[in-house]
């Protein structure tokens, strides 16, 4: 955008300055030296699982067992067929409130 400016018969032009964001290039170009610079030397996690933990994470003979017992059990239910012990419920329930 420009603009004349007529004084005592003399012109000048004014040039006003076109698409000036008001922040200084050279510190733009700094801040992204900066941020490659970070980006680069970032540290990354590593995890490292024992052989142990990795052992634990296998499901046992035990835990599959209990999963064949609960599929029966659902199964059951459904069915209509499941008729459960009302000793080994009220044992299982005193065990648990006595601790014994």
């Amino acid at each position: 955008m420009e603009r004349i400016l007529f004084e005592k018969g003399v012109s000048r032009m004014k040039i006003n300055p076109v698409n000036t964001s008001g922040i200084n290039p050279y510190q733009q170009q700094a801040r992204r030296d900066v941020q490659q610079t970070a980006s680069s030397t970032r540290k990354t996690d590593k995890v490292e699982i024992s052989s142990e933990a990795k052992q634990l994470q296998k499901t046992s003979r035990f835990e599959q067992e209990r999963s064949r017992k609960i599929e029966a059990l659902k199964q059951q239910v459904q069915h209509g067929t499941y008729q459960p012990d009302a000793e080994k419920t009220a044992e299982g329930i005193l065990k648990y409130f006595t601790g014994k």
